[in-house]
């Protein structure tokens, strides 16, 4: 399967552009009673890792964040335009990286720290970033129902 499928134009559930269309910034980082995040967070926090991930793959030895929270930039009122650009974009660098087919066994150099991680090569690194993608991209249409803002102007799957 292609990484293009994975991150970009995914078979299985809505496309992330079409997931995060249509929201205005109000919406975007509006918090819901008993909900832990807003869209704009949840987006923010999946290019964090999105943007570590790629830097791994690229061979550039970022430092994986200290704590969980680290991971949880902050996503400001005025924000969402960018930040969702920002991931989109990163989404596009991602396919482009798993283009590249001769790329994807080869290990990551240097390993990731994390003893969990640190077998990782190219493609998983990327299959990492496409399911925890697609558990916060669920979340997304969570909230948004919630908001009352789905399906997106794109339309959504109708079963």
């Amino acid at each position: 399967m292609a990484f293009n499928e994975l991150l970009v134009s995914p078979v299985s559930y809505a496309p992330p552009a079409h997931v995060l269309e249509g929201l205005s910034d109000v919406e975007a980082v509006r918090r819901i009673d008993g909900i832990p995040h807003a869209v704009a967070e949840l987006v923010a926090h999946l290019s964090f890792w999105q943007e570590w991930f790629l830097d791994r793959c690229r061979g550039t030895a970022t430092p994986m964040a200290k704590h969980a929270t680290d991971g949880w930039p902050p996503a400001p009122p005025g924000c969402w335009d960018e930040t969702r650009r920002r991931f989109l974009e990163g989404l596009r660098q991602a396919a482009a990286v798993g283009s590249k087919a001769d790329r994807l066994a080869r290990p990551l150099s240097p390993a990731i720290e994390s003893p969990r991680l640190s077998h990782y090569t190219v493609r998983d690194a990327l299959t990492h970033v496409a399911v925890h993608n697609a558990h916060h991209l669920g979340q997304v249409v969570v909230l948004r129902q919630l908001l009352g803002r789905w399906p997106p102007p794109s339309g959504s799957w109708t079963w």
